[in-house]
């Protein structure tokens, strides 16, 4: 049987700080192309877990250790990165502690969701479902 041509699978982690009053999210301004700032997150290795890519890209990224991944959605608009077709797991996440950047992380900001700088990607529809379904009207 030939192997089907698919989609990248990826993952991207919106990390709430949770020992902050004001509750902010964590992105990072990327290293690498498209340039912009995003969601922790990357692409999963195989014979890694989603779960296990997210935790591992928001460290990577933000030296950050997430706590309680929640399932946000599946995002797989075929034209959601310039890239190519990609489809992304998303997560919601809690973490404590000083973001740093790190691996494809030029750097990091911190955000309210409600009102986020531009973003790449689909990032900025993510943050607003993220929102919605998981902040309610705080």
């Amino acid at each position: 049987m030939a192997r089907p041509e698919t989609p990248l699978v990826a993952v991207d982690v919106i990390v709430e700080l949770a020992d902050r009053a004001d509750r902010p999210v964590v992105l990072i301004g990327r290293r690498n192309p498209p340039l912009g700032n995003a969601l922790p997150g990357g692409f999963v290795d195989i014979g890694e877990t989603v779960e296990a890519a997210a935790a591992r890209e928001t460290y990577e990224e933000t030296g950050l250790r997430v706590e309680d991944l929640r399932l946000l959605g599946v995002y797989s608009d075929p034209a959601r990165d310039p890239r190519g077709h990609t489809v992304s797991v998303v997560f919601a996440a809690t973490a404590g502690g000083i973001p740093r950047p790190g691996d494809d992380a030029a750097d990091v900001i911190l955000v309210d969701p409600r009102n986020p700088p531009d973003t790449v990607f689909d990032h900025h529809r993510i943050l607003a479902d993220y929102c919605r379904e998981m902040r309610g009207s705080d």
